[in-house]
């Protein structure tokens, strides 16, 4: 795709580790480059363990009713998650850091994802199935895993974040990863800044 101007950029950070995160340490890195490539873009940080809740009854309820039917209460069940709809959509470049647990993603990143896969905002359904509805944007995906390789039969992770930034309609995902850091941490992560080499220099 065409690179455009940056001038926000969203960091959504998913691990529950903060100073031994690998993931969120590779991520540094990249808003560090991103940095130097873009002088002046705004870096909007969205820690979801802090900020992000689980769906329930009521919002479920809130998203399925017709926009201009919602009562008041609605509209208040739906405000966190439209807010992350449009603090996704604003960004230029987005940098998502992704630990791998238990072979899949964090439970509040699903979150996160339940929150913006909204119908009729960031996805429609047409005569040929779901089309997106957000503009193709950069994603930096940086993942780190223990111990499976991604893409095995066992990443339960990668491919279905691939899947899911797709069906909104955001495919230029960059992959930026560190597997098997158990075994080796320090080749893992060198490994990823080689991966990133190819995509910022």
């Amino acid at each position: 795709m065409t690179e455009t101007p940056v001038k926000k950029i969203l960091r959504i950070d998913s691990s529950a580790r903060h100073d031994d995160s690998i993931t969120r340490q590779l991520g540094d890195e990249v808003i560090q480059r991103l940095g130097q490539a873009n002088p002046g873009a705004e870096v909007v940080v969205r820690e979801l363990y802090e900020t992000v809740g689980f769906l329930d009854e009521h919002w479920v309820q809130a998203n399925l009713t017709d926009p201009a039917e919602r009562d008041p209460s609605q509209h208040e069940a739906l405000t966190a998650s439209d807010k992350l709809v449009r603090e996704l959509d604003s960004a230029d470049v987005i940098l998502l850091t992704v630990p791998v647990y238990n072979f899949s993603i964090p439970a509040v990143l699903k979150a996160w994802i339940d929150m913006i896969c909204r119908a009729r905002m960031t996805f429609q359904y047409t005569e040929n199935g779901p089309q997106g509805m957000l503009k193709d944007r950069p994603v930096y995906l940086v993942m780190a895993s223990g111990g499976i390789p991604f893409g095995s039969a066992v990443d339960f992770a990668s491919g279905y974040l691939h899947h899911i930034f797709g069906f909104i309609g955001i495919s230029d995902l960059r992959p930026v990863y560190a597997e098997q850091t158990n075994a080796d941490a320090s080749a893992s992560k060198a490994a990823a800044l080689a991966m990133l080499e190819k995509w910022l220099p």
